[in-house]
């Protein structure tokens, strides 16, 4: 009997979800920040250097920050990011801001205000400024800085005493940011911070000075505004920066959604094709997903990366992992004779630590990301991690809830197909009682029987590696070598010598320059050396004026990238080891042993076949070995899980012909979740690959090689090397030896 309340209860529910997400997710969306690489922008690392014979504390990091904060308020720009890190550095991020230049000159100027005599000594500082004291305004008809002091009598003795001295060096020299040893009065050539010097020839008694010189009422109110949010406690100094041009930005927002739409849609259409009305219920959960992945990133105020779109569209891949690994399992249960009611149930009991495993071995490769990466690395393991937590969720709670209102209903009582399983593949359940007499497709393919040869295999190609390593070297990005990367964008055709001439007009060299795009419109330059600020000014001004777009500029200091290939090494260390503590504790160290070096047997990979293509190895690089990490190590989870749970169904292990069996049996029964999975993460990869940004290339390309290595490892490698240890364990307890000198008493021994 079909109970259609709950079939009810059920589109009542899929309407429920429909309305919300159609009546909200335009708002959540208009509501996420962008980051600078998605709508322009710049970041820049500044490293607080203090005044001599001063260290930096915490309270002068805090106070520069607030510093910074009112001068980006100045600004007008919305949702600025400034956040300390480590003892001595301030990082900020702009995304929005319209002129960069200015902005960058507003950050870095101390705004120190000082008024000096003929012979640059000090008579006011901008302490003597009372608070939010000063205006623009005009003096003389000419646009000028109205300031208001705290004592006028100090101010009046000042005047009297300079009012005295001789002609000529009766001056009052108003400096912003004066450089002792470098700036003085006296010499007409080092005047570049001084504003204005007028002659004092009587006594001011008044609160009211104002700053005139040659002000335009911009500069009059940029600087009036300086002085407000006064000066900055430290000298700043910049150790890493980029700044990414709006159309760049832009550019890669659109393509990136583009490629995230046709990779979501193919496996939304392979889901449904595939695995029929339980596919259906997997598309309603992926899009709950989605929807509230967006909604928990945009209630954190996260602030949305190229990297963490990437991230978005992943999880997707990784999100249907769970509803495939439940999926398979209740069609195997199926094909042993269950019922639909007792196959659900069986599969959602079987499947559900699996798959704890599975996420908890992702998260902790994305909290090592968080703590180890920059920023933009940071914003994609935030969204990787909301991912993984959101889809255990909604592909645990939610999917299983839907599906369970239709198997309880009744409605899909011996409706197998409806599950993607024909009823010729269906057998007894009194024949099925023991899985090793049970049939699946893979059955002709023999994973264990050739192991010597794939560790052959493998280990010339990590012998090939190391010696292209060696000739090769890796091309290693700024991010880990410092200097200066520009990408230029014009609306035609470029050359290298071209883009080598106009830097050359610049008094700048580069012999590594790359053109990209379909026809050649898009040229990467690097640069040895770290520009400053007025250089990356005038560089950005020169190529805007020549091509019509502003470049993106990046550049890393010595420092910061010794820094981030050390804090890349780190972060590899620790998910290894990681992944070895937990996959010990969870089954046994013969098991976290191979699938650790299966997942370094990936990197290794990745890292040698971009050596080999010259392919550059950036920061995000870093962000694909590691998710790499992550994901592998669930294939190889989910195959040692089904190895564990076949070994106590076995019990007694009668010779290493039976051992070789379970593994077999183990990798056909899981094979099928095995290809499915990966297929659906390599969907949108490919198809950000393809139609994705260019700033994505490099980390596609890693992801696409280390998913298609790491499914191969994990069926070819990490499997039968934990073969070889438990034989030879078993071989050391005497358990395989002695069967065959117990088989003539009868006796057998048990694992």
């Amino acid at each position: 009997m079909v109970k259609r309340a709950r079939i009810v209860a059920f589109f009542i529910l899929l309407l429920a979800l429909i309305a919300t997400v159609g009546s909200t997710s335009t708002g959540i969306m208009n509501k996420i920040n962008l980051g600078l690489d998605l709508q322009g922008g710049f970041e820049v690392l500044y490293q607080v250097k203090p005044e001599k014979g001063k260290k930096v504390t915490q309270e002068t990091l805090k106070s520069t920050a607030s510093a910074l904060e009112r001068r980006v308020n100045v600004l007008g720009v919305s949702e600025p990011n400034i956040q300390i890190e480590g003892k001595d550095r301030i990082r900020v991020q702009l995304a929005g801001v319209k002129d960069q230049a200015k902005a960058r000159d507003i950050l870095s100027t101390q705004a120190k205000l000082s008024f000096r005599d003929f012979n640059d000594k000090v008579m006011l500082s901008g302490k003597d400024l009372q608070e939010n004291g000063a205006k623009q305004t005009f003096y003389d008809n000419s646009p000028a800085v109205e300031v208001t002091l705290k004592d006028a009598n100090k101010f009046k003795n000042i005047t009297q005493t300079i009012s005295q001295m001789p002609q000529g060096t009766n001056v009052l020299a108003i400096w912003l940011d004066f450089v002792d040893g470098k700036d003085s009065f006296k010499k007409t050539d080092s005047r570049d911070n001084m504003i204005s010097a007028p002659a004092v020839d009587k006594i001011i008694d008044s609160k009211t000075v104002y700053i005139t010189g040659n002000f335009k009422v911009e500069e009059a109110t940029e600087l009036a505004n300086l002085l407000n949010a006064g000066a900055l406690p430290v000298e700043l100094k910049e150790k890493y920066s980029t700044s990414v041009g709006a159309k760049f930005g832009e550019q890669a927002l659109h393509q990136t959604i583009e490629a995230g739409i046709i990779g979501i849609a193919l496996i939304f259409l392979f889901m449904l094709v595939y695995y029929r009305f339980t596919g259906f219920i997997a598309v309603i959960t992926l899009a709950a997903y989605l929807y509230l992945t967006l909604l928990i990133f945009q209630m954190m105020h996260g602030v949305l990366t190229l990297p963490g779109l990437a991230a978005l569209v992943l999880g997707v891949g990784i999100a249907v992992d769970t509803n495939i690994i439940t999926y398979e399992r209740i069609k195997d249960e199926i094909k042993l004779g269950r019922t639909i009611k007792s196959a659900f149930a069986a599969g959602n009991k079987h499947s559900f630590i699996t798959i704890l495993d599975a996420n908890l071995t992702t998260l902790l490769a994305a909290a090592v990301l968080f703590q180890f990466g920059t920023s933009s690395v940071r914003g994609f393991a935030t969204m990787l991690i909301i991912a993984v937590l959101v889809s255990f969720i909604t592909n645990v709670f939610l999917s299983r809830l839907l599906l369970s209102l239709w198997v309880q209903s009744g409605f899909l009582n011996k409706k197998f197909g409806w599950f993607g399983v024909r009823k010729a593949d269906i057998h007894d359940l009194k024949d099925s009682k023991d899985p090793f007499s049970m049939p699946t497709r893979f059955d002709k393919i023999d994973f264990v029987k050739h192991r010597k040869k794939f560790y052959i295999f493998s280990t010339v190609v990590t012998v090939i590696g190391i010696i292209f390593l060696l000739v090769f070297k890796l091309n290693l990005a700024i991010d880990f070598t410092s200097g200066t990367r520009l990408e230029i964008k014009a609306d035609h055709s470029l050359t290298a010598n071209q883009v080598n001439q106009e830097l050359k007009g610049l008094n700048l060299e580069s012999d590594d320059i790359v053109l990209s795009g379909s026809d050649n419109s898009t040229a990467v330059a690097r640069l040895k050396g770290v520009l400053n600020k007025e250089e990356i000014s005038k560089v950005k001004n020169h190529f805007e004026d020549k091509y019509g777009s502003e470049p993106s500029v990046s550049t890393v200091s010595p420092t910061v990238g010794r820094e981030l290939a050390k804090n890349a090494f780190y972060a590899l260390l620790i998910a290894s080891a990681g992944i070895i503590i937990y996959v010990t504790l969870r089954y046994e160290w013969r098991m976290a042993f191979p699938a650790v070096l299966a997942l370094l047997h990936d990197a290794f990979f990745i890292i040698t076949i971009f050596s080999l293509i010259r392919m550059e190895v950036d920061i995000t690089f870093i962000a694909a070995v590691l998710t790499i990490v992550g994901y592998s190590i669930n294939d190889t989870i989910v195959t040692f899980d089904r190895i564990r749970e076949n070994m106590k169904k076995k019990r007694k292990i009668k010779d290493i012909k039976e051992l070789e069996d379970i593994v077999n049996l183990s990798l056909r029964q899981t094979f099928g979740r095995s290809v499915n999975t990966v297929l659906m993460v390599i969907i949108p990869v490919i198809a950000l690959l393809i139609f994705g940004s260019g700033s994505l290339t490099g980390f596609s390309l890693a992801l696409l090689l280390g998913l298609i290595c790491g499914v191969y490892s994990s069926l070819f490698i990490a499997s039968q090397i934990w073969l070889d240890l438990k034989e030879k364990e078993l071989k050391k307890k005497g358990t395989l030896q002695t069967y065959v000198e117990k088989k003539k008493s009868g006796s057998e021994p048990q694992v």
